[in-house]
């Protein structure tokens, strides 16, 4: 039996598709994306082009969107990251394309209009927007397409830190946000996925996707440790140590740490437990 393409990773529509999945999947006609470069700090994916739509994902500055559509002020397509489709706004987008150099390390910075804190801030940027420095100035280093940022708050590609969760921790207290992947509100994939690209590893969007994707699962005869991921039909989160979860969801509104017997209380057993 044929699988059905996910079409939160399929780019295409009964009228319209990528000229890459002709003879994969039916359309009315193929056509070759546009590469565009997300220009704003941070830039929602909505399923539907309207303000109003369900948030599926969001990208963050200096992301790669290939474009398929574009109409209305909103272009349909697909992020290169985590390979969402869906729709953004037109205005968060560029087609002048940079090469990233470094990622944003810290939480979130500004980018202020000189390489001096007291002047005007002119962007905010959250953890593992990418981005490519221009010049040097003292301790601040200028981006392209915004301005300069002290260059502790910023690592090279290849610089990533080294535990998961050492970096989900540093979220806690951060709204929860249903489709949000930035420092100002993420859900329960989302505080996975950007702990997981801080360390340098690819990370799909949403849980059932890193159910499948990531780890090996745990027998049932092996305890629980730090840096294990948990897994609940539309929830995940990781364990702190052999006791504790953090995860983000609607219970608490936020990113926190509880225990996992006071989660499993509400919720139930988990369905799947996983070892990166």
């Amino acid at each position: 039996m044929a699988v059905e393409p996910d079409p939160r990773l399929t780019l295409a529509r009964p009228d319209l598709a990528a000229r890459a999945l002709e003879g994969v999947v039916a359309a009315e006609r193929y056509v070759d994306p546009a590469p565009m470069q997300v220009r704003l700090p941070v830039a929602g994916l909505r399923y539907a082009p309207a303000r109003s739509g369900e948030l599926g994902d969001q990208l963050l500055f200096g992301e790669r969107f290939d474009v398929l559509e574009a109409r209305d002020g909103w272009a349909w397509g697909q992020a290169q990251r985590d390979g969402y489709v869906g729709w953004v706004r037109l205005e968060a987008l560029s087609p002048e394309i940079f090469a990233p150099t470094h990622r944003v390390a810290a939480l979130r910075t500004f980018a202020f209009a000189e390489p001096d804190f007291k002047t005007l801030p002119v962007g905010r940027y959250s953890m593992n927007a990418l981005v490519a420095v221009e010049a040097a100035e003292g301790r601040y280093l200028k981006i392209a397409g915004s301005g300069w940022i002290v260059r502790e708050h910023l690592a090279r590609l290849s610089d990533f830190e080294t535990e998961p969760v050492a970096v989900a921790e540093r979220f806690v207290g951060a709204p929860y946000l249903w489709g949000g992947r930035d420092s100002l509100g993420l859900d329960c994939s989302g505080l996975v996925q950007q702990a997981l690209y801080a360390c340098g590893r690819a990370c799909p969007r949403d849980s059932d996707q890193q159910a499948a994707a990531l780890g090996r699962k745990l027998a049932e005869a092996e305890t629980l440790q730090r840096g294990d991921l948990v897994f609940w039909p539309r929830h995940v989160g990781f364990m702190v140590d052999s006791q504790r979860l953090l995860h983000a969801g609607s219970h608490h509104m936020a990113a926190a740490i509880e225990p996992l017997a006071g989660h499993i209380a509400r919720d139930g057993p988990p369905i799947l437990r996983k070892r990166l």
